[in-house]
C-alpha cells in the first residue's frame, strides 16, 4: 500500500481506528493512508459505502496469525474479511462523531506509535543474530534431558493457599510431615485455612525452564510448596509418563529458541548502550529514583525474543 503525507484529520483518523491489527496499525500510523489503492497495487475484495478494502490488507492480518495451516487459509482469510467489515463500518460511525478528533484517541494514537516504532527499532537490531549452528543444536539437547531425551508429561495437582508470610513455613513442616497430600488437605481444613485445589496436564517445555530441573526429580506423589503473594503453592506430582523428544523432532524448536535468546542478549546489550550514552534525568516524584537500566534492558529483550517453541511431540495426550 502505498503511504503519502497528509495533514491529520477525520481521513486518517478514520483510516488508523480500521486497522486495530498491530502490524497494520505500523503502516498507517507512521504515515497517513490513501484512500484508494493506486494502480498495480493489491484487488479489492469488498467494499464498504465509499471505502475499500484489499487483499493485502487481509494478507497481512494473515501473517500475523500463527500456526495457520495452508489448507486453512483461504477460510481464515475469509474470517478476517468479515471482521475487517464490521471494522470498517464501526470506523465509518466513529468518524461521522468525530471520535478521531478527541484527546483521548489522539494520545492512544501517539502512545501506540511510539511503542511501534520501538518494536520496530528492537526487531531491528536482532536481526543481526545469526542463526545456531547444528553443533550447537546438538550440544544444547544433550544438555537438557529433561526437555528431550527424558522429556515427560506431568500430571499435577495445584493447592492455591491464602496464608499470611509467617504461616508459609509452618505450612512448609506440615507437608513434609503429611503422609499423603490427602493429610496435608484436612490440616489445612481444620485449621479454617482457606485454599483452592485445580489439576493440569503440563509436557515438560510447558513448565517454567528454571523449575524443569526440580520437577523432573520429583517422582509420582511427590509434592513441593513455595511462597506466593497470597500465600504459598503447593503443586503435587500425580503422575507422569516419559515422552521423548528425538534430536531431529526438537531442532527446529531449539534452533529458534537459541536464535531467540541471541536477538535477546543483543537487544539488551543495545539498550543499555543506549542508556549509557544518554542523559537521563528523573525529576518530580521520581527525582532521585534508582535508575532500572538493567531491568529495561531485560523486558525490551524479552518483548523482541520469546520462549523455547513446543516441539511436534509436545502435545499432551
Amino acid at each position: 500500500m502505498k503511504i503519502s503525507g497528509c495533514g491529520f484529520g477525520a481521513a486518517k483518523g478514520r483510516r488508523v481506528a480500521a486497522m486495530l491489527v498491530p502490524a497494520c496499525a505500523a503502516l498507517l500510523m507512521l504515515g497517513c493512508g490513501e484512500k484508494k489503492p493506486p494502480d498495480g497495487a493489491a484487488p479489492v475484495v469488498a467494499r464498504i459505502n465509499k471505502e475499500t478494502i484489499t487483499e493485502a490488507q487481509i494478507n497481512l492480518v494473515l501473517q500475523q496469525q500463527r500456526g495457520v495451516a495452508p489448507q486453512q487459509a483461504e477460510a481464515a482469510a475469509r474470517q478476517i474479511l468479515e471482521r475487517l467489515i464490521d471494522q470498517e463500518l464501526t470506523v465509518q460511525k466513529a468518524s461521522e462523531l468525530k471520535l478521531d478528533r478527541e484527546p483521548r484517541f489522539i494520545q492512544q494514537l501517539e502512545a501506540a506509535r511510539r511503542d511501534l516504532l520501538s518494536r520496530a527499532y528492537l526487531d531491528k537490531v536482532g536481526e543481526a543474530a545469526t542463526k545456531p549452528s547444528a553443533d550447537e543444536v546438538a550440544k544444547y539437547y544433550e544438555a537438557t534431558p529433561a526437555l528431550f531425551k527424558e522429556r515427560r508429561i506431568y500430571s499435577l495437582q495445584e493447592i492455591a493457599i491464602e496464608a499470611r508470610p509467617e504461616q508459609v513455613e509452618q505450612l512448609r513442616r506440615e507437608l513434609a510431615q503429611a503422609r499423603n497430600i490427602g493429610e496435608f488437605v484436612e490440616y489445612l481444613k481444620a485449621n479454617d485455612i482457606r485454599f483452592a485445589g485445580s489439576q493440569a496436564v503440563r509436557a515438560a517445555e510447558q513448565l517454567p525452564l528454571r523449575s524443569l530441573a526440580t520437577f523432573a526429580a520429583m517422582k509420582d506423589g511427590q509434592a513441593m510448596l513455595s511462597a506466593t503473594p497470597s500465600g504459598a503453592q503447593v503443586i503435587v506430582l500425580a503422575g507422569s509418563r516419559m515422552q521423548p523428544v528425538t534430536l531431529e523432532q526438537a531442532t527446529p524448536a531449539i534452533e529458534q529458541y537459541l536464535l531467540n535468546e541471541r536477538k535477546r542478549e543483543l537487544v539488551a546489550k543495545d539498550v543499555k548502550a543506549l542508556r549509557e550514552g544518554a542523559k537521563i534525568e528523573y525529576v518530580g516524584k521520581f527525582a532521585g529514583a534508582p535508575a532500572a537500566g538493567a531491568s529495561a534492558a531485560e523486558a525490551a529483550a524479552s518483548d523482541a525474543a520469546g520462549g523455547l517453541p513446543a516441539t511436534k511431540a509436545a502435545e499432551p495426550k
